[in-house]
């Protein structure tokens, strides 16, 4: 006769520990999820109960507000805009970071481990801190205004995170599918179109998911690079319709218009959030 597994009490000290936990989670989450809520409300009121009544339900669903928006701030523009950016971005970033990784992480060579450590210095070289010689290079090279050199920068400044994160899963791919690849004939690029990229998707999705939401919500190099009205992406529409609406008491397209600018990132990571988790545990155990 088998005997009865005795059942295990938790210590007190454990108990509130857990309970510890799950109240700072609440608390965090709280304060996370409810300055969303909060615009998406405030984007359904009118102008008056904005300023008299901002922490009151709305009375009505203003639908007027994102009328406003589209066509009086020209968010569809900016969203436009930011979608070419980011599509751009992303398909220079992933032409360039995929044969890097994959070059890096597989291959044996000499000076393999100077590309290796160049390119994780450049992990700490940000954007932001190297703008004015960038801004006069781009001058002079009359890449200024212009949608695609700023993808092109984008992608650039991301390139060495992405080789970073990249490598690690190219890492961890058993080298038999490569040679068994190498003698059914293909090269080294079939070999990376074939046989590596398809296992390292959990990597590319990561890389993609955080590409996008630095594309999406970049705003300093946007700013500074971009002059046109018409080729300015979300977050410098954005900033521009915050000081418009101040002065013309639209508040409730303004808070429409950062609604509709949330929409896309919480719908990618919506969609890909497991992906993602799954990738980063992956690359993190096996990198």
């Amino acid at each position: 006769m088998n005997a009865q597994p005795r059942a295990t009490r938790r210590s007190p000290g454990r108990t509130a520990g857990r309970l510890a936990l799950r109240l700072f989670l609440i608390i965090q989450t709280i304060v996370v999820v409810y300055p969303l809520l909060w615009n998406v409300l405030a984007s359904f009121k009118t102008n008056a109960e904005v300023m008299e009544s901002p922490w009151r339900l709305p009375s009505g669903l203003e639908w007027r507000n994102y009328v406003h928006a589209f066509t009086q701030a020209h968010i569809g523009d900016y969203m436009l805009n930011s979608v070419i950016v980011v599509l751009i971005s992303m398909a220079v970033l992933l032409t360039a970071a995929v044969p890097s990784a994959y070059v890096l992480g597989r291959m044996r060579f000499r000076g393999r481990g100077f590309f290796t450590n160049f390119y994780i210095a450049g992990i700490f070289v940000g954007g932001v801190y190297i703008i004015v010689p960038l801004f006069i290079l781009m001058n002079d090279l009359q890449m200024l205004d212009n949608r695609f050199w700023l993808s092109a920068v984008y992608a650039t400044n991301s390139l060495p995170f992405s080789i970073f994160l990249l490598t690690g899963f190219m890492k961890s791919i058993p080298h038999d599918f490569e040679e068994a690849a190498m003698i059914d004939g293909c090269g080294y690029f079939g070999t990376l179109v074939r046989i590596i990229v398809p296992m390292a998707r959990p990597g590319i999705i990561t890389l993609i998911v955080f590409g996008f939401f630095d594309f999406w919500n970049e705003y300093v190099m946007a700013m500074t690079f971009i002059t046109s009205e018409e080729k300015k992406t979300i977050p410098v529409g954005l900033a521009n319709l915050m000081q418009i609406q101040q002065y013309a008491t639209d508040w409730g397209a303004l808070f429409a218009g950062l609604s509709i600018v949330l929409l896309p990132t919480i719908v990618i990571y919506a969609l890909l959030q497991r992906k993602l988790t799954a990738g980063m545990m992956l690359g993190g155990v096996k990198g």
